[in-house]
């Protein structure tokens, strides 16, 4: 319940598609650098009309070793030692490594929880960016910025109004935007991308996605950055200094994946599958009174632990001992109960650990079985309630 890996294999219609590259020479040897011309075209025409564009195959599209290798791409490409680059938290680690790596420095701003969240089921819309903060950070050093929609973990689907007020301070400023948008097909309210609100914003944004997390294949390893011709260059030259290619039959069966998913049902499906499945996992929150973050989507579910309680004189290992509250929880779980967490506190940076030291982060992507499992070694947590 931990890992944002899914437990069960990618539906058939994928399944079969991988099954008949495998044996075909073309896909068993190196890919272009920017990615297979075949998956770059129905990426090119699944998100052009989500992108209310025309989005360029050749030009403006680029394929990655996953999401990860695109961001670190990007960042790579655009950030130069002694940038700056402002991230919100709580946030996927990634980000400040990869910005770290380039020799760029993180600048923080957290999204804040309702005041009375620890007492009562939440709304991941209710987590709130304060604007005027983002715009004191911006400096003549500011390079960019990254943005997660849906979010990980809080599972916040940003609104327009909220997406308009970031693009209104990066255009001004010409910082660039580093959308992460890998759970895009996962909003189970009404989705914005950033990209798609003027021609200045889309000018200035790298919008990331991951077939892999789409199509339940993670461990396919394939993503791909979506934006201009002048951006997009930038990446593929990172992406090629970086590790050159991407696995080209991975590549070629997750594009008659696109091509075939809306013949499929697949869009309709995905979402209502991972929603059901948040609605099913969470009854034990409610059953227990344990408030939680009701998310906007994606497959995670943010759980406040302030009334669970450690009993007095638990040992724990020498390791453990002196860590967050949220880490010694999430290792008590494991060894009490049998059900593995994320602690929210890694998702932040050090200063600020301790806004996240109530909550532990739990993923839903496993089948129905393994999710009534968890509800049910769950229930022991009674007795360890205030």
């Amino acid at each position: 319940m931990g890992q944002g890996f899914f437990g069960y294999n990618p539906p058939d219609f994928v399944l079969r598609a991988a099954e008949g590259v495998v044996e075909r020479e073309d896909c068993n040897q190196y890919a272009p650098t920017k990615g297979r011309p075949r998956l770059r075209e129905a990426l090119a025409k699944t998100f052009s009309p989500l992108l209310s564009r025309t989005v360029d195959a050749q030009t403006e599209v680029v394929v990655t070793t996953g999401a990860n290798e695109g961001i670190l791409c990007a960042i790579m490409a655009f950030v130069e030692p002694g940038d700056e680059v402002i991230v919100m938290e709580p946030f996927f680690s990634y980000y400040a490594r990869a910005i770290i790596l380039a020799g760029g420095t993180p600048q923080y701003v957290s999204l804040k929880p309702p005041a009375d969240s620890a007492s009562r089921k939440t709304r991941a819309a209710e987590w709130k960016l304060d604007l005027e903060e983002v715009n004191s950070l911006v400096n003549s050093k500011t390079r960019a910025m990254i943005l997660n929609s849906p979010h990980n973990p809080i599972g916040k689907t940003f609104s327009r109004e909220e997406l308009q007020g970031l693009a209104d301070i990066c255009v001004k400023h010409s910082i660039i935007v580093i959308s992460d948008e890998v759970y895009d097909r996962l909003s189970f309210v009404p989705f914005t991308r950033i990209a798609q609100l003027s021609p200045e914003i889309w000018n200035l944004t790298l919008t990331v996605g991951s077939a892999g997390k789409t199509f339940y294949a993670t461990g396919w390893r394939v993503g791909f950055l979506i934006g201009p011709k002048q951006l997009i260059e930038g990446v593929v030259t990172a992406h090629r200094g970086i590790c050159f290619a991407t696995p080209n039959s991975s590549q070629e069966a997750l594009a008659i994946a696109y091509e075939e998913a809306e013949r499929e049902g697949f869009w309709k499906y995905t979402k209502e599958c991972i929603e059901a499945k948040m609605h099913r996992f969470n009854e034990i929150w409610d059953e227990l009174g344990i408030p939680y973050v009701v998310p906007d989507g994606g497959y995670f579910v943010l759980v406040n632990t302030k009334r669970i309680v450690v009993p007095d004189g638990y040992i724990f290992p020498a390791h453990i001992t002196d860590q967050e509250k949220d880490i010694r929880l999430a290792w008590f779980l494991i060894y009490e109960l049998g059900v593995a967490s994320v602690p929210i506190s890694e998702f932040y940076c050090a200063k600020n650990k301790e806004q996240g030291s109530e909550y532990l982060r739990f993923s839903v992507c496993h089948p129905d079985g393994k999710l009534d499992l968890a509800k049910t070694r769950l229930r022991g947590l009674k007795k360890f309630m205030s």
